[in-house]
């Protein structure tokens, strides 16, 4: 019998990193865009690993099966951790370009520009079998955006190490060393013990 595992989300790169990282695991991973009666969640935890746990229980009792949720954002220590949980919500709904550009106006007069990509992943089963990991990355936030605009931060986070911003880098490089990939080599460390429980 083929063993199915939702991933709590419609985001094609993210759910193709997913695959990727599973590929070598006997499960069949499905993805929120594969149903058609995806119930409304309200993502209204104060942390990370809350509206992680909000995604997948939801998900996991709504259709009874095995649910990987992530939730993820970034940290910049000179704004007390913002934008955080409100990362994709910064400066309105899901407009990268404007929560780009409230985080560099905010960071205008700090000299601290360090910060932290975190995902937190939850895994999920309907008999209540719950597998949480963290993933971060630390690094800098650069004066202006360097290299594609289209995801998120991206193009404004230098990594500790790095001479190119996650948005400078191609996926295969940014995947390699990401925050959810961190956070999923822990999660696959444990894979089968959450699976059999």
């Amino acid at each position: 019998m083929t063993k199915t595992v939702i991933i709590a989300s419609k985001n094609d790169h993210k759910v193709a990193e997913y695959k990727q990282m599973l590929s070598d695991v006997d499960v069949d991973v499905k993805s929120l865009a594969d149903f058609a009666d995806v119930p409304e969640i309200d993502e209204n935890g104060a942390t990370f690993s809350e509206n992680a746990h909000i995604k997948a229980a939801a998900i996991a009792n709504h259709f009874q099966l095995p649910v990987i949720a992530d939730d993820s954002g970034l940290m910049v220590r000179a704004l007390n951790n913002e934008p955080g949980v409100h990362s994709a919500r910064y400066a309105g709904d899901h407009d990268d370009a404007a929560n780009r550009a409230k985080v560099l106006a905010k960071l205008t007069d700090k000299t601290d520009r360090s910060a932290v990509f975190h995902t937190t992943i939850v895994a999920q089963k309907p008999n209540g079998s719950v597998l949480e990991t963290v993933g971060e990355v630390p690094g800098q936030i650069v004066k202006e955006p360097r290299g594609s605009e289209a995801f998120g931060y991206d193009c404004l986070f230098l990594p500790d190490g790095k001479d190119k911003t996650f948005g400078e880098m191609t996926k295969e490089e940014k995947d390699e060393d990401s925050h959810r990939g961190r956070a999923l080599v822990k999660l696959l460390a444990q894979f089968d013990e959450w699976w059999h429980a």
